[in-house]
């Protein structure tokens, strides 16, 4: 039978395998055994074709015939990447352009879509008026679409590229890096000069603005701003204007945080009706909805994390808002929540003394007091509430939070982060109290009626910044202080071109022009330098090139304030002292009276450092590390510092189900002949490589997945982190034992170190699914020798495969799911919830 396609003007032509082998072949220029690629690509795809199959499906075809060999081969990503791109060309420069025409295409194509989605409104009509397109035209360079793995194009081009009305695409990879350099340019004296510069960092990938910045910047909706953070009023008036907020700011893609603290408890007098509360609880369900509803296009939900201070006298019912059983309408099932925990009650919890809970509206001030000034009136509280002058709960310190940690154990909620740590650290301590941190828990920043806190960030990739492997590998110091200095200059761009509908947060974005710089890569860097996560060559490699991209990060600033001018409320600040981040340690110990085991150890010109910043700084914070979960899979690399959850494994996102496996150890093997005799095995054992035979002990340690590691690793890497950070970490735990006693010890050496925040706490599965179809015959390979395979009841058998959880290791071959193991009870099972933090990085 003739297989006929439908082209896209509706005509019928017959298949053209010739056609389809050429640009399998163009898709693997650069790659070993490219004739054998081909060859194998085209007879697998033409298995799956028939008669009528449209060109759109014929193009996402030949691609996923790509991928499903990614398991085998993780070149195949790079042709399916290139194909991927390559349809996109179709879109923009039309059929059956070349690889070739595809340079002399893209600089005229480039000022046509730009003027387009000008036409359309869809851009913001300055960049028309300000750039010179023709030279930012020959500025591009499509060779960098190399540089995208497969699950980074179709993310850009599912979440992050504008598309006309009716979905036709308007941009190539280039096109939109060049939008958003672009958009964050317009307040530049040249504007065309800043735009490719800040486009050739982002274009090679050493850094990228995080996620509503990718979404906005240029067009003509510039809400570039990240992170949102507010408090919540105990009046109704500012109940109901933080409802209108939030639906403000969600549809502006923002990520929120937000303190309900300071709602007075249930049964709370109501003096202006004579009646008493309902408590906090169901105003929080009230914003849950919300977030439901403004769902951004129905791509997902808004997204929110609630913040509580553990002496609420509702403090229970707080932690059950995540509890899959109860009350539908005291339960919150998209919105996240986090504790917001005090130096007093981490040491009651180490003394076993009582811990005491309060109504907001008798003990107002505890919410402003942080440190040693919480104590001190807190004590007070204590003995007026014993006295019998106060409403209060008693219970064991204790007690309180093993209930913390099992329901963060069985919920993944509510998230960790300690504020007397977070106040006592800051160097912008003179705008307020800080009362939260933001939706993943790295953003620590003050805020009151008057002002949401707003924080911009941008991340830089150091896997794009080390050179060589093992024994040869570098940090090019050079390029990532470029990297550091630059990212900082466009983030400042940024708050001047940002638009907020929420005055509050305007107002706060302008006097305080709060910048969180982070980082990705952590893990493919150690994996390149031949580390263990586990071991004190890491930890030393993050304290240094942490501190490297904070004395950078710091002096830049220093540098805008000579250009631009100091942030408004620069005097009285620890940095109009002179102090940078390292020297709020002593601040902490100080405090706290307790040590900070932490290593102390530094390497640059501090000293020169504070003095110049003693004269003005540009941004009130400079520093913070996002998930970067949306963004590392652009740039092609581990997110923030997280470790790696499996060698080979599937990654759910909404952008689709995408097979990861771990170029670096692919290499490693390869380097030692041993990739194609042991992959099979490492795919039977779900991508663990201890579990494969015949692998040296020394990439069984470096290839260490997230629970195989001890889970203090994580909290001594973000520690080491943390010391030159003014704002906080997005820390993800990793946790094999069940054991509430060991989660504790855990939690109390994270705030011993001085880590501030903490994020998800992810369990080590009990069960995971049945492989169905690794080759292997499991009845044959479980028979005895000898013996028939076994059939019926006890035979191997293929298991329905579980719903895509984000972190799952998963693993397919393209047509069929081999194995699906879900990350345990705390990880949340509904994949939206692991996409929100999409929104702030």
């Amino acid at each position: 039978m003739t297989i006929h396609v439908i082209k896209r003007d509706g005509t019928r032509a017959p298949y053209d395998g010739y056609e389809i082998a050429r640009s399998i072949e163009e898709a693997s220029v650069g790659l070993d055994d490219q004739v054998a690629r081909v060859t194998q690509l085209q007879s697998e795809l033409e298995i799956t074709l028939f008669d009528g199959i449209t060109s759109e499906q014929l193009d996402e075809a030949v691609v996923q015939v790509a991928l499903q060999n990614v398991k085998d081969d993780p070149a195949f990503d790079t042709i399916a990447s290139r194909l991927l791109v390559k349809t996109l060309y179709k879109k923009i420069f039309g059929d059956g352009v070349t690889r070739d025409e595809v340079y002399s295409f893209h600089g005229p194509a480039f000022v046509a879509s730009v003027l387009r989605g000008v036409e359309l409104d869809l851009l913001d009509t300055r960049l028309a008026e300000l750039f010179d397109l023709e030279v930012l035209g020959a500025a591009l360079d499509p060779d960098r679409d190399d540089l995208i793995r497969y699950i980074g194009a179709q993310t850009m081009r599912t979440r992050y590229m504008i598309c006309e009305p009716d979905g036709t695409p308007l941009e190539v990879p280039q096109f939109f890096w060049m939008r958003v350099a672009m958009g964050l340019s317009l307040n530049e004296a040249d504007p065309t000069a800043s735009a490719i510069a800040f486009y050739d960092k982002m274009s090679r990938l050493e850094y990228l603005a995080a996620g509503s910045t990718l979404v906005n910047a240029g067009t003509s909706y510039s809400q570039l701003s990240n992170c949102f953070v507010m408090q919540m009023e105990d009046d109704i008036e500012h109940i109901a204007k933080s409802v209108r907020d939030v639906m403000w700011l969600t549809k502006g893609t923002g990520g929120i945080g937000m303190s309900v603290t300071k709602l007075r408890a249930e049964g709370s007098p109501i003096r202006s009706n004579n009646t008493s509360s309902t408590g906090p609880i169901p105003f929080m369900h009230t914003i849950d909805s919300t977030l439901r509803a403004i769902s951004r296009g129905g791509k997902k939900f808004g997204a929110l994390c609630f913040y509580m201070e553990n002496w609420h006298l509702d403090f229970a019912q707080f932690l059950d808002l995540r509890a899959n059983s109860g009350d539908p309408y005291r339960r919150t099932r998209t919105a996240n929540t986090a504790v917001w925990i005090s130096d007093d009650f981490m040491k009651r919890v180490q003394d076993d003394r009582d811990w005491y809970l309060f109504d907001p509206l008798d003990v107002p001030d505890l919410t402003e007091l942080y440190g040693a000034a919480f104590s001190a009136r807190y004590a007070e509280y204590v003995e007026a509430a014993e006295a019998g002058q106060l409403r209060h709960k008693k219970l064991r310190a204790r007690e309180q939070f093993r209930a913390i940690l099992v329901s963060l154990q069985a919920s993944s909620h509510p998230w960790l982060t300690w504020k007397d740590t977070i106040n006592t650290r800051a160097l912008n301590h003179n705008t307020g109290t800080i009362h939260l941190s933001n939706l993943c828990t790295e953003i620590t920043l003050p805020q009151d009626r008057d002002n949401v806190a707003v924080c911009n960030l941008a991340s830089i990739n150091l896997s794009r910044h080390v050179t060589g492997r093992r024994q040869q590998a570098r940090v090019d110091w050079a390029r990532l202080a470029e990297s550091t200095r630059l990212a900082v200059r466009q983030l400042d761009n940024l708050i001047d071109i940002t638009i907020s509908s929420v005055p509050e947060s305007e107002h706060s974005n302008e006097l305080n022009r709060a910048l969180g710089l982070g980082v990705m890569g952590f893990t493919d860097v150690v994996e390149r330098f031949g580390f263990s996560y586990e071991s004190e060559e890491s930890y030393d490699l993050i304290d240094r090139v942490m501190e490297f991209i904070s004395w950078h990060a710091i002096d830049a600033s220093a540098d805008l304030a000579r250009e631009r001018g100091a942030y408004p409320n620069f005097e009285g600040s620890r940095w109009s002292q002179g102090m940078v981040p390292v020297d709020s340690l002593e601040l902490l110990e100080q405090d706290r009276g307790v040590p900070v085991d932490v290593d102390r150890t530094t390497r640059l010109d501090w000293d020169a450092l504070r003095g110049k910043v003693q004269g003005g700084i540009r941004n009130s914070t400079l520093m913070a590390i996002a998930p970067t979960a949306s963004i590392g899979l652009v740039a092609g690399t581990t997110p923030g510092l997280d470790p790696q959850f499996s060698q080979i494994f599937s990654r759910a996102t909404s952008s689709g189900k995408f097979l990861e496996v771990n170029r670096n150890l692919v290499d490693d093997l390869r380097a030692l002949g041993l990739w194609e005799t042991v992959r099979e095995d490492l795919l039977r054992h779900q991508g663990d490589l201890s579990k494969v035979d015949g692998v040296p002990a020394e990439l069984q340690e470096i290839y260490r997945t997230s629970f195989q590691l001890s889970p203090y690793a994580f909290v001594n890497v973000a520690a080491r982190a943390q010391k030159w950070i003014d704002q906080a970490i997005s820390r993800n735990i990793y946790l094999r034992s069940r054991d509430v006693g060991e989660m504790v010890e855990l939690y109390d050496a994270a705030w011993r170190m001085g880590v501030k925040t903490t994020y998800y706490l992810h369990m080590m599965p009990r069960h995971t699914a049945e492989q169905s179809t690794v080759k292997v015959n499991k009845a044959e390979a479980s028979a005895p020798a000898g013996a028939a395979p076994r059939r019926g009841f006890g035979a191997a058998r293929p298991t329905r495969p579980l719903e895509p959880v984000e972190g799952a290791a998963t693993v397919s071959t393209g047509d069929r799911v081999e194995l699906d193991v879900v990350d345990g009870a705390a990880c949340p099972i509904d994949p939206q919830e692991r996409l929100q933090c999409d929104s702030c990085q």
